[in-house]
Order: C-alpha cells, then sequence, then structure tokens
C-alpha cells in the first residue's frame, strides 16, 4: 500500500472556497442525548451541514504546503496553521500517535476519524470517478473499530456519522501533499467525522482512531491523542 493509499484513508480549509457543497449522503441516527460531546449526524453547525464542513476540511489541510502539513509527520505541528473562523480542524497521521495544542476560546473542533478523498489533480477526471474512489476507500474502515472519546467520554453509534460531499474546489501549492504540481482540483470526499461542542476552559484529553482492512491481510490503524487546553 502506498503513502498515497495511506494519506487518502486518514481520518483528518476554513471556508474560503469558491464553489457550494451539498450533503450526498447523510446517515441520520435516533435523536442523542443532550450530554453527548458532539453534534449528532444530522445537525447544521454554523449552518453548515457534516458534508459541508467536510469539503472545507480537505479545502484546509490541502492548501497547507507540504513542510507545514499536519499529513507530514516531520512537519512541526502548529495546530494554527491556516486556520479561520470559529471551526478550527484537527487531522491525524496512522499508527499511534500524540499532539498538544492549545485552543483560542469560543471555537468548536470539526475532525475526521476516517476519511478518503480523490481529485482530478490525482488522475480521476470526473466526479463520477472521484466518488468511486472515495467510496471505495471509506469502505475498507472496520466500522466496528471505529472510536472517539473526550475526556473519557465515548461517542456512540460512529457509524452514522459517515457521509460524502458533493464535488469541491480546493486549490493545493507545488509541491503539495499528493503530487508535484498543485493548482485548482475538484475532488469528493467519503467519510466519518465529528464536530465537538465547545470545549470548557482547561485541559481535555481528544481519542479517536479507526482500523482500515485493505484485504490480503493489509490493513492500518489510526491511534491519535490531542492533549489539548481550551482558553
Amino acid at each position: 500500500m502506498t503513502a498515497r493509499m495511506l494519506h487518502r484513508s486518514l481520518a483528518v480549509a476554513a471556508l474560503c472556497a469558491a464553489s457550494t457543497v451539498f450533503a450526498v449522503r447523510s446517515n441520520a441516527a435516533a435523536p442523542m442525548p443532550k450530554d453527548t460531546p458532539v453534534y449528532a449526524p444530522d445537525s447544521f453547525m454554523k449552518g453548515h451541514s457534516y458534508a459541508e464542513w467536510q469539503a472545507a476540511w480537505w479545502q484546509w489541510i490541502l492548501a497547507i504546503p507540504v513542510e507545514d502539513s499536519p499529513f507530514n509527520p516531520d512537519a512541526a505541528f502548529d495546530v494554527a496553521t491556516g486556520q479561520k473562523g470559529d471551526v478550527w480542524f484537527l487531522s491525524a497521521l496512522f499508527g499511534t500517535n500524540e499532539r498538544t495544542c492549545t485552543i483560542p476560546k469560543g471555537k468548536n473542533l470539526f475532525l475526521p476519524i476516517a476519511n478518503g478523498e480523490w481529485s482530478d489533480l490525482e488522475g480521476f477526471p470526473t466526479e463520477a470517478d472521484q466518488r468511486a474512489q472515495a467510496n471505495a476507500a471509506t469502505d475498507q474502515v472496520v466500522v466496528d473499530s471505529l472510536f472517539c472519546t473526550i475526556d473519557g467520554n465515548s461517542v456512540a453509534d460512529l457509524g452514522t456519522f459517515r457521509h460524502d460531499t458533493a464535488q469541491f474546489t480546493f486549490t493545493a501549492p507545488t509541491p503539495w501533499i499528493f503530487g508535484a504540481v498543485g493548482g485548482t482540483g475538484h475532488a469528493v470526499d467519503d467519510g466519518y467525522y465529528v464536530m465537538l461542542k465547545k470545549l470548557s476552559p482547561g485541559t481535555h484529553t481528544l481519542h479517536y482512531g479507526a482500523t482500515f482492512d485493505f484485504g490480503g491481510g493489509n490493513t492500518a490503524f489510526i491511534d491519535m491523542t490531542y492533549h489539548l487546553t481550551q482558553e
């Protein structure tokens, strides 16, 4: 399995895209208890659906130069890189990893547990091609392996948090994290994401991840921990 495939399956822009996106897949669950630490999968947060935030997440991360990218394990991690607005994004790496960061007052956090994105800059020219690849990548997530806890409180029914996006536009630098030449691209994403409710001031632990089964005994996993200080 290539590094490109690993990155595409990672559980991980500010709303600056030129295109408007709409939810294509929505798996609504029963009403969630009020004490659940994330918004329900059919919620609209800050006026946008989960699928719309997913597109924004990719627009954010794909715009970051390779040397600073959260996908780059050799980069010095700075949670503020590229962040804008009232919602900040988190990402993950394959394997077991920990990051420590401070979140400014008033920010919600949005992150993928596991996801897959494909674009025309990667050789898939049509929306149908991109969607087929994104769906196939996320189909490799072992649903029963999904987990997410905030300060030890588990998010239930994570299998209902899967959505895919309409095709969206993004801008990538040259080089970018998935290729030698960037530019304006068009992509589709499919994945499991959560939007955290605002954290109380102080320290918090966010722990999440999943296992991917690529067949033939070829697997990979994400086990990500964030040590957060909420201002």
